[in-house]
């Protein structure tokens, strides 16, 4: 690994982030007042870096051997006309396929508690906007990345399909979890928006709102919900710690209900 190159692109990567949602956050506010140097501002940062420094390499390990186990599932022949596709439409094959399983593997996340020891890690930041939406634990990104990209590991989607499938929705992640409250009035029903994922990040409730690009799933499936307000508080009721490497050990803290 270039580590040189890493810090550099890590850096432009922060800088280009700053300039594209820091601007929507000020003239779009879906919380008045909220400053760039928020509570927690750090613990963020460092999940951020974390991940352009640390884990990424683990992620891209797992996710080669993950595609390499499903190689030949689909018959060679299949994949080769699935990947001869127009690239429009093979974009929203993946868009539609990929909603559908992370709809359902994100439900699992918060149905089952050893999936939510690690996503917890997510919810727990208590003030959103475009940093804390790297707020996640290694492994709970390796699930969700996994299950994002199954359909193109096992229909054969185009390289570059994949490969502006993978920037565009990481890059709706962060916006879904930015400051900012859009006016979009009845296209919100077809279209993911912040306000629609800062309730799922609602502190008073547990489930809903489990889809990502597009509600679809979630009208679909009755747990859509998306006021005309914000909630009135974000985080999770468990403690945990405020701090990076406290919160990268707490899925693997003894609970007490274990031990009894």
């Amino acid at each position: 690994m270039n580590l040189p190159a890493v810090i550099v692109s890590t850096g432009l990567s922060l800088l280009f982030l700053v300039l594209l949602f820091r601007p929507l956050e000020k003239l779009f506010p879906a919380r008045e007042g909220q400053k760039l140097f928020r509570p927690a501002f750090w613990t963020d940062l460092w999940f951020l870096l974390g991940q352009y420094l640390l884990w990424s390499g683990l992620v891209f390990w797992a996710l080669s051997h993950f595609r390499g186990w499903l190689d030949g599932i689909a018959p060679t022949h299949f994949r080769a006309s699935v990947a001869a596709q127009s690239w429009w439409l093979q974009a929203l094959e993946m868009i539609v396929l990929s909603d559908f399983l992370i709809y359902w593997a994100h439900r699992l996340q918060h149905a089952v508690p050893f999936l939510w020891r690690f996503h917890s890690i997510h919810h727990s930041a208590e003030h959103l906007d475009w940093l804390a939406a790297h707020r996640e634990h290694p492994l709970d990104t390796i699930y969700t990345v996994g299950i994002i990209n199954l359909p193109a590991f096992l229909l054969g989607f185009s390289l570059e399909t994949l490969a502006g499938f993978l920037a565009f929705r990481g890059l709706w992640a962060i916006f879904i979890h930015s400051n900012v409250r859009l006016p979009i009035g009845p296209l919100g029903m077809i279209i993911g928006a912040p306000a629609l994922h800062h309730w799922h990040h609602d502190k008073a409730r547990d489930a809903g709102n489990y889809a990502n690009i597009s509600p679809l799933m979630d009208i679909l499936f009755g747990t859509y919900r998306c006021p005309d307000h914000e909630p009135e508080a974000f985080g999770i009721h468990e403690p945990i710690s405020k701090h990076y490497l406290g919160q990268l050990w707490h899925p693997f803290r003894r609970r007490k209900r274990d031990a009894a």
